[in-house]
């Protein structure tokens, strides 16, 4: 358990970076690191620990000789996610001269036998049918999700408060997922070929979407103390109907790293496709590493 934490710190501090690293590469300015070097460059490293409440709304494809879909409701709590998880690797960046700069992350979360059940059965042209939880003897989704975020920032104000950027770029989000059942009833497709959905299976399918986003970041310094609040805020859509995010928190600024502690929330939507509806939402706990 103890491993699975340490892991999870790590690769959830480089998942949060991806909506922090914005935030987290202001710090340095709200701090005063920024101000000793205004014309060159400096680098920002922030790994993190995010113990997010994970929840998923999917649609399968039943097999062609089936036809329709299947949808299901997937979750896992914050206090749960290390149960569940087999690996994960984050990490973010952000590179800053004068003005401008650009921020990257990248998250990879390998979670299995996460809470599901079933919702119904489509097929079409035929009223929905739905799936009872009393059938629903077992059910475990698998999910392997990558998310990365490439955008870059211009310094519209900056002081001894703190600063606020503006920002733009994209973000990517895959997702392979399977759910494996055990169902107590069998449904014979429409097709009049004998086939069947239910016993004993499994379903599966990959969803792969690429959004331009905007919004802006920064941090707030709170007086003359090392104290500072982080904040972070972005929406887009593309091949999401819309993706947003939303970070803030506290930090402290000390001689080695600034440390903070913030609560993020991010999105993606559908209206079509294996992915209807993702949320991610819960703390996190940041180093951010200046050079």
């Amino acid at each position: 358990m103890l491993i699975r934490f340490v892991i999870a710190a790590v690769l959830g501090g480089l998942f949060a970076a991806g909506a922090m690293s914005g935030a987290q590469a202001q710090q340095p300015i709200s701090s005063g690191q920024q101000a000793a070097n205004p014309s060159g460059w400096t680098f920002n490293v922030a790994p993190y620990a995010w113990m997010p409440h994970l929840s998923v709304n999917s649609t399968f494809n039943l097999p062609p000789a089936l036809g329709g879909t299947v949808s299901a409701d997937s979750s896992v709590g914050f206090g749960d996610i290390l149960s569940h998880l087999n690996f994960a690797t984050m990490i973010a960046a952000d590179a800053q001269y004068g003005r401008f700069s650009v921020l990257t992350d990248f998250i990879y979360m390998n979670l299995g036998g996460t809470a599901s059940q079933f919702r119904s059965v489509d097929f079409p042209n035929r009223p929905s049918i739905p799936i009872s939880a009393a059938v629903q003897t077992s059910q475990g989704m698998n999910m392997n999700a990558k998310i990365w975020t490439l955008a870059g920032g211009y310094t519209l104000l900056q002081g001894e408060w703190g600063n606020f950027d503006v920002i733009a770029g994209f973000r990517y989000l895959g997702v392979p997922v399977s759910i494996d059942y055990s169902l107590g009833l069998t449904l014979t497709g429409p097709r009049g070929n004998g086939a069947t959905f239910g016993g004993i299976g499994s379903v599966s399918g990959t969803a792969a979407l690429w959004n331009g986003i905007g919004g802006f970041r920064g941090s707030i310094r709170l007086g003359d103390t090392k104290l500072f609040v982080p904040y972070y805020f972005d929406a887009g859509a593309g091949g999401s109907k819309f993706t947003w995010q939303i970070a803030s928190g506290l930090g402290y600024h000390t001689s080695w790293a600034d440390l903070s502690v913030t609560y993020r929330y991010l999105a993606f939507g559908q209206d079509s496709g294996i992915l209807r509806h993702l949320s991610a939402n819960g703390p996190m706990i940041m180093v951010n590493f200046t050079f």
